[in-house]
């Protein structure tokens, strides 16, 4: 068993697939210098995505951001793709789209790091609501 998600999905095998394949016959198209081929090509990279979105928004794909232990397996569908998933830009192109919470919205912490040991001492949340920025002390 894995120690952490590694993200694959059947979405994302999927649409891999299908734009290795089309990437293939575009470059069989560079070489035998085919517009054609080349157009086959493109358009089976255009079907591929195409795909991968279905499959994204019929559960099979990996919501943005960290998914919980027991969604880790390939073979584990979405429950709440239906509904859309906060900040993912394929189901806001479906029309599919919540709000996302953003953490600046809430009072910020005097000490402002992303775990990696970089910090800005003396930060202050600045503004308010979803548009809220980090700055240095308070205005």
């Amino acid at each position: 068993m894995a120690l952490y998600d590694e993200g694959h999905t059947v979405a994302g095998w999927t649409g891999v697939g299908i734009a290795t394949a089309g990437t293939s016959v575009v470059g069989v198209g560079v070489c035998a210098v085919s517009g054609v081929l080349l157009a086959v090509g493109l358009g089976i990279v255009v079907v591929s995505a195409l795909v991968t979105w279905g499959l994204h928004l019929t559960g099979w794909g990996k919501p943005p951001g960290v998914r919980p232990r027991a969604e880790w397996g390939m073979w584990v569908r979405d429950p709440w793709a239906r509904g859309g998933h906060p900040g993912c830009v394929g189901c806001r192109l479906a029309g599919r789209s919540r709000p996302v919470a953003s953490a600046l919205s809430v009072p910020g912490p005097t000490v402002v790091g992303d775990g990696t040991g970089m910090e800005v001492r003396g930060a202050a949340v600045v503004g308010a609501g979803a548009r809220a920025d980090v700055g240095r002390g308070t205005p």
